[in-house]
Formats: C-alpha cells, structure tokens, sequence
C-alpha cells in the first residue's frame, strides 16, 4: 500500500427502518420467555456469586426484572443497578455505577459478574478496565461498544437531546474500542444481526482466549428475556471462576445459536 494513503472510517448509520418496525417482535419473545421460564429456572447451577444487571437507554430496573428472577432463581446473589432509569453516561450515573459495584464486592466477598443490556453493557466494560479485581466477567447483550462520537443508532436522536447532560469523564463512546486497552476480565458479547436499535457489527468483540461473541435471533428490545439470551447468560455465569471455557450449546439447542462472527480491524 502506498504511505500516501489513509484509511477513512466511514460514519455508522442507525439500522434500516422495516427492522427498527420489526422491534415489535420483542412482545412475542416476551411471550415465550413466560412459556420457557419454569424449565430455564430448572437447568441453572448457580454458585451463588453476586450478579449486577445493567439496564439500556432510558430503562430502569423494572426491564432487567425477568432474567433477574430467573438468574436468582437458579442460585446467584441478582442485584439492579438501583440508579433510576438510565438517562445516560451522567456525572451520577457514572459515579453510582462505582459506588454500586464496590458496594456489591464488599458485600458478598466475591468478584462480581455484570450483564449489561445495550448501553448497559458499554458501562459494564468500562466498570471491568477501572476495577478488574472486583469483576468476575463481563456480558453485554446487544451492547453496541464499538460506536464513538458521529455514529447513530435509533435511539440517538433521543440521546443528542440528553446529551448535555452527559459526563465528559466517560470514556465509553469518546475514545474508540480500538484505543483502548483489552478488557482484563473474560467477556461475552451476545448480538443479533436483526437487531433494529444498532447495527450488530457494533456489537460484537474480537476473538480471543477469554472473549467470545454468542449470536441469537431476535430484537433488540427482546434481549433481556430472549430464551437463548436467558440460557446462555446463564451457562455463562455457571462456570467455574477461574476456569473460563467458550461457549459450547447443547446438540438440541445448537439451531437457536447461528456460527458467531468476530471483529476484524482489517474490514
């Protein structure tokens, strides 16, 4: 390649409208996370270290409350972020995120596992590379790590309005995945490439002994109670701490699991 010339990263857009329409199916995820519930429930084998769940943009508690009560149901210490609704990377809120997880730590005397929805899942990352001795391991669902300033989802017309607000500290969207130091902690990316709040190539993590990306079916707005989301978190945080393995699913559930793709710096 000639040294005259650079590389131009193209802006991301936000994803087409028909699949943006099409986050109305989250309903009917909904539906069978209530069908599949009992035997999610049953095949958990927690060992009962603290899990901190993270909500998306502009939700609270009340959305992470189903894969909560599965994931305590199956023998783990679930806790909410206890911030509100999120309203974005704010001085609060960055600050909360902190206070909250040391919190947890000290209270459980064991490394903390935090699953982030969307941008849930960015702040989740950013709690792992400021406190690697406190996170077990990290899993975003749908989280779209690999914006920076300029790119669009769906939601950022909502966000430029809420922007003002935001914490010039917060490191999350400011400075590119690329530029920054390898998460510390093994991490689990899941996405769906029918996603219609970001594109799903944001989405997904480099491969690596302790980095994996999982892919579903579904909508973005249906990740937090996707049944292959639920199991898949699930047999995440069953592993043992110091005894990380990547993702294998079952023969009978393999179908619902289509071959992960992986970031390349080269694309």
């Amino acid at each position: 390649m000639d040294e005259g010339l650079t590389t131009v990263r193209r802006v991301i857009r936000a994803p087409e409208r028909w699949m943006q329409l099409a986050e109305a199916r989250a309903l009917f995820e909904l539906g069978s996370f209530f069908a599949a519930s009992p035997v999610l429930r049953a095949v958990g084998r927690g060992d009962r270290h603290p899990v901190l769940v993270l909500p998306g943009f502009t939700q609270g508690d009340r959305s992470t409350a189903p894969l909560r009560t599965v994931l305590r149901s199956q023998g783990y210490w679930t806790h909410g972020w206890g911030l509100g609704r999120n309203v974005g990377p704010t001085t609060r809120v960055i600050g909360g995120l902190d206070t909250r997880l040391l919190e947890l730590f000290a209270r459980h005397q064991r490394r903390v596992s935090i699953v982030g929805w969307s941008l849930g899942g960015i702040y989740a990352r950013e709690l792992a590379r400021r406190h690697p001795h406190t996170v077990r391991q990290v899993i975003t669902l749908g989280s779209p790590f690999r914006l920076i300033e300029g790119d669009r989802t769906s939601a950022s017309a909502i966000a430029d309005r809420m922007a003002k607000n935001f914490s010039a500290e917060f490191t999350g969207l400011a400075v590119a995945e690329n530029d920054k130091p390898p998460l510390p902690v093994p991490s689990t990316a899941i996405y769906s490439r029918t996603d219609g709040v970001c594109r799903w190539h944001t989405c997904i993590d480099e491969q690596g002994e302790f980095h994996e990306n999982i892919e579903v079916r579904g909508s973005h707005s249906g990740l937090g109670f996707n049944p292959a989301v639920v199991y898949a978190v699930s047999n995440r945080l069953a592993q043992p701490e110091d005894d990380w393995r990547p993702f294998d699913a079952p023969i009978l559930l393999r179908s619902a699991y289509p071959h992960p793709a992986y970031f390349l710096h080269a694309r």
